[in-house]
């Protein structure tokens, strides 16, 4: 047993069986993997896969048993590997960081820029994605540390901790209607063609919930990932939008107003994960805590070790995003 063969049979099942895209990610040949899985399967003395002719179509009922032990000897290989760069540098090494598209915009500049101060040999790679893409970066050990508002929270095999509470806004151009009425209401905004975030992002069920309870059907005419996307099409007069608060900023969206709209959509819990039973290094601990000032060291520790479910008990009254 090998820890090639190990990685043959956690990458066929991650990239769905395809032996040419897993020869591809293990930089061998289809083949090769072909041989290595079935060595691993003769060690064993079981079939792991389901194949019809050459092909793997699923998993056998031994191989849902033993993918589990799989993934954690491999975890525990780069666990040892990490431990030992730790204590060999702890002043050198890479960081990656998942984080969606506003996350990367609004609240991470702050962050990275402080902890390269204190941090100048460490390298970031900052990847983004939609909340699912952060969280599988992490459970398939591209990223460190994941940063979302949405999907975190439902993957018990990560330890996502909330790191501070933000609230939408209305922007519209200047001089629009909304900016002459005394309150807000969901009534008004109703009557206006709405931009506002994809499905999943950003708080954008937090959106359509309230709409729902109150028995209105908004008109979103364009939905976009991106907040500063959302921005550009509402100063062309397409619509009303609705984005995050943080994203908002006066001196550079000069063309645009922000009305507070907390107390409709409610408060929204940034979250930030990582993956259950990895091994942190020193720095991945010092830039959580700069990010967020709440998640200390020892309270991420905590988390991790804590039970399943545990750290959502968490307090949610946080303060704003580092700047």
């Amino acid at each position: 047993m090998n820890f090639q063969q190990l990685r043959s049979v956690r990458e066929a099942l991650r990239h769905g069986f395809n032996l040419t895209e897993v020869a591809n990610a293990l930089h061998t040949s289809p083949p090769g993997v072909s041989r290595q899985i079935r060595e691993l399967e003769e060690e064993l003395g079981i079939e792991i896969f389901v194949r019809a002719g050459k092909r793997l179509t699923g998993l056998t009922p031994p191989g849902e048993a033993v993918l589990p032990i799989v993934e954690r000897l491999l975890l525990d290989a780069d666990n040892l590997r990490r431990a030992g760069d730790d204590f060999r540098d702890q002043a050198h090494g890479e960081l990656a960081i998942a984080a969606t598209h506003s996350q990367a915009r609004y609240a991470l500049p702050g962050a990275v820029r402080d902890f390269r101060a204190t941090h100048p040999g460490v390298q970031l790679h900052l990847h983004q994605g939609s909340p699912r893409q952060v969280a599988q970066m992490l459970l398939e050990g591209e990223a460190d540390i994941g940063i979302a508002t949405e999907a975190l929270a439902h993957y018990p095999a990560l330890v996502a901790l909330p790191c501070y509470v933000w609230s939408h806004a209305v922007i519209v151009p200047r001089g629009h209607p909304l900016l002459d009425a005394p309150t807000l209401t969901l009534e008004a905004l109703a009557r206006y063609p709405l931009i506002t975030y994809d499905m999943g992002y950003t708080g954008r069920s937090h959106i359509d919930e309230a709409f729902q309870g109150a028995r209105l059907a908004p008109q979103i005419v364009l939905s976009a990932m991106d907040a500063d996307v959302i921005k550009t099409y509402v100063e062309l007069g397409l619509g009303v939008g609705i984005v995050a608060s943080i994203a908002f900023d006066p001196a550079r969206d000069t063309a645009l107003s922000a009305i507070d709209a907390r107390q409709l959509f409610g408060l929204n819990t940034t979250r930030l994960a990582v993956r259950r039973g990895a091994w942190l290094r020193g720095f991945v601990f010092d830039f959580i805590e700069v990010f967020a000032p709440t998640l200390t060291r020892r309270a991420v520790e905590g988390a991790m070790t804590a039970s399943p479910g545990a750290e959502a008990l968490a307090p949610v009254d946080l303060p704003p995003p580092h700047t």
